[in-house]
């Protein structure tokens, strides 16, 4: 049993029609989103998913987590970011990345058994994917109790004031370290915002037998403010995203966003989802896609005016879509192996005289056995 989109009675609503509506509540400026931009971004982010499922499959990837159907979600929370807002994402982040600006093929490196990150956090802000469900809560609850500390909050200062995103999904909800994270982030009042994308299955345990209410009525337990969005509602997502954050920057304490969507896809490519759900189930969503919603927006015309994107934007986005699929699977095939005494370089900033010796011990084993087969 799965949970339909909820109203968005709060947010401008953009509905499976692919009409823009106004609605009660709207926040300001909220319409700051770039529709064709946000187009874009869902388009360039689901071909990354698309190229690196089809990586794996062919034996270049050892295991890829898809994203699916939950383009929408990560686009408009990932477009409400300003530059010293900090990302901690969990494994399925692909479009929130991008946003960020990290390299598509540097995602590849993690499940690809080429590096144990990928990239340097501290470039974009954005954390080094978290494979252990729910532990980036404590993470990022942590990273915004030194930016309280720091005084980077609640100052009016545009260029200081500075939040924290953290995503999550709907079963790190049953995790003891995302309860712990709700209750330090209230009784701080830390500028954290908890994004967590509901695609409905947490594996094959659907949402109804972790929860009798939805997400984010879970969020006024802990003393915090709850929204509940349209997770395939780009627009809905950026808004409430955008208006948390703001929140957040300014002193207000954290926020629960609970993005009702879908994961259309196995929860990685080792899963066989059709074991716990119907076909006709997963068809219901894809008529609800978000990238099919915002391009019957952006391509109607309305009394008379013209279209937000004509033909010619759309054959360049195709162009431009092709070229990265190119560079993904030139890039991914081309990431170098890693050396064998890399993990004992990147576990502490210094290396102490014990895990030194452990690393000349592992290098020499390494040299041997690679004698031995020569």
């Amino acid at each position: 049993m799965t949970t339909a989109p909820p109203a968005n009675d709060p947010w401008q609503v953009l509905d499976t029609a692919g009409n823009l509506r106004d609605a009660p509540g709207l926040p300001p400026a909220a319409d700051a989103l770039d529709l064709r931009a946000a187009y874009r971004d869902m388009v360039l982010a689901r071909r990354v998913d698309i190229e690196a499922v089809a990586l794996q499959r062919q034996g270049e990837l050892g295991l890829w987590p898809s994203m699916l159907g939950q383009e929408g979600a990560q686009v408009g929370a990932g477009r409400a970011l300003k530059a010293r807002d900090v990302v901690f994402p969990t494994y399925r982040e692909h479009a929130v990345a991008w946003c960020s600006g990290v390299d598509p093929v540097r995602l590849l490196g993690l499940f690809r058994g080429t590096t144990l990150g990928g990239w340097d956090p501290r470039e974009r802000n954005f954390h080094l994917y978290t494979l252990v469900i729910g532990a980036q809560t404590l993470h990022a609850v942590g990273y915004a109790m030194a930016v309280v500390r720091d005084g980077d909050v609640g100052t009016g200062q545009a260029d200081r004031d500075r939040a924290v995103l953290v995503f999550l999904g709907d079963g790190a909800l049953s995790e003891g370290e995302t309860n712990e994270a709700f209750v330090w982030a209230a009784a701080q009042h830390l500028p954290v915002v908890f994004f967590c994308q509901n695609n409905q299955w947490a594996i094959s345990a659907p949402f109804s037998v972790q929860s009798r209410i939805p997400a984010a009525d879970r969020a006024r337990g802990f003393g915090f403010p709850g929204v509940r969005v349209d997770g395939n509602d780009v627009v809905a997502c950026h808004a409430a995203t955008r208006t948390a954050l703001a929140n957040a920057r300014a002193g207000g304490g954290p926020t629960l966003i609970e993005a009702v969507t879908y994961r259309r896809n196995p929860h990685t490519t080792s899963d066989d989802d059709l074991r716990y759900r119907t076909a006709s189930e997963n068809d219901a969503w894809a008529e609800r896609d978000p990238i099919e919603r915002l391009r019957i927006l952006l391509t109607r015309s309305d009394a008379g005016a013209p279209a937000r994107a004509d033909e010619a934007f759309l054959a360049e986005l195709a162009r431009e879509e092709e070229a990265l699929a190119e560079r993904l699977r030139a890039g991914c095939r081309a990431l170098p192996d890693p050396e064998p005494g890399d993990p004992f370089l990147h576990t502490l900033e210094r290396m102490p005289d014990d895990l030194a010796r452990q690393r000349r011990e592992h290098l020499a084993f390494v040299a041997a056995a690679e004698g031995d087969h020569r």
